[in-house]
């Protein structure tokens, strides 16, 4: 029967393990990928097939950490545009000011017209974040799971696996998590007054890109007409100008000297007076 004479099996040789997997690395679009084929079939009675971007994880640490425009590293100040992406201010300064130079990362700043279209961020620093310390001998792993900023509300970490936004009117960062469960009009952090069009989700999906794109377009249409009904205006207060044409004030008032007033009314009473025959 086996199992006889003193052998003892192994736990490999008693239980099944999983089906071996076989990796196929393949260029899908310009980009790395794996698929996953295995033998069998799953529970829905399909072939085990799959296929996942063996560059994700670089991808988030490259959206979370560094600037968008420059590709620099984020330092503050820091900055988000009206779609949700991170740039240093002074990278987005120097694209404003540059404009004769044509670059390739610029298609990603084409819609910042002016400093005004970006807001400056207010991150809380995660403690636990050690940064460059300790790695004098350049022998330090690097987490890639340790973000930099933090959740002040709720404590999760900005590394890109969970959804973060900040708002318009103040700058404030904090996680999608703290806007549901903590339901406020105003800010969690600081107590300023927003509105839902104030929310901006911070690398969001394709999905919320585009909806704060056409919320984006109608903020600055709106703008426009705004300052197309000031101008009519502005130009009707300059065309009727509010002059009152009344007896001049004391400053109009030609006065003398005391003297000459008094002999002036000398002259006048003389002239007046009944000459005699």
């Amino acid at each position: 029967m086996g199992c006889d004479g003193g052998t003892i099996p192994k736990r490999h040789e008693l239980v099944k393990g999983p089906k071996k997997v076989e990796k196929i690395w393949h260029l899908k679009n310009g980009k790395e990928w794996c698929s996953l084929h295995s033998e069998g079939k799953n529970k829905n009675g399909k072939e085990w097939d799959m296929e996942y971007d063996v560059d994700k994880d670089a991808e988030l640490v490259a959206q979370w950490n560094y600037c968008t425009l420059s590709q620099e590293i984020l330092r503050r100040p820091i900055v988000a545009c009206e779609l949700g992406r991170l740039y240093n201010k002074d990278a987005v300064i120097e694209f404003l000011l540059d404009k004769s130079a044509e670059k390739a990362l610029g298609k990603a700043a084409s819609h910042i017209k002016s400093i005004k279209n970006v807001t400056e961020l207010k991150l809380s620093d995660n403690p636990a974040w050690e940064g460059d310390k300790g790695n004098t001998k350049g022998d330090k792993h690097d987490d890639l799971q340790r973000a930099r900023f933090i959740c002040p509300v709720v404590g999760l970490e900005m590394n890109g696996r969970h959804r973060f936004c900040f708002l318009r009117c103040c700058g404030c960062v904090f996680s999608e998590r703290a806007l549901k469960e903590i339901k406020a009009e105003v800010c969690h952090t600081c107590g300023a007054a927003f509105q839902e069009d104030d929310v901006i989700m911070l690398n969001g999906t394709k999905e919320d890109v585009d909806v704060l794109k056409t919320r984006m377009e109608e903020r600055r249409l709106r703008a426009k007409l705004e300052k197309k009904t000031k101008k009519p205006k502005a130009a009707e207060s300059v065309s009727k100008p509010d002059v009152s044409e009344e007896a001049p004030g004391p400053s109009k008032v030609k006065t003398g000297k005391p003297e000459e007033a008094s002999l002036d009314s000398r002259e006048k009473k003389t002239n007046l007076a009944p000459k005699s025959t």
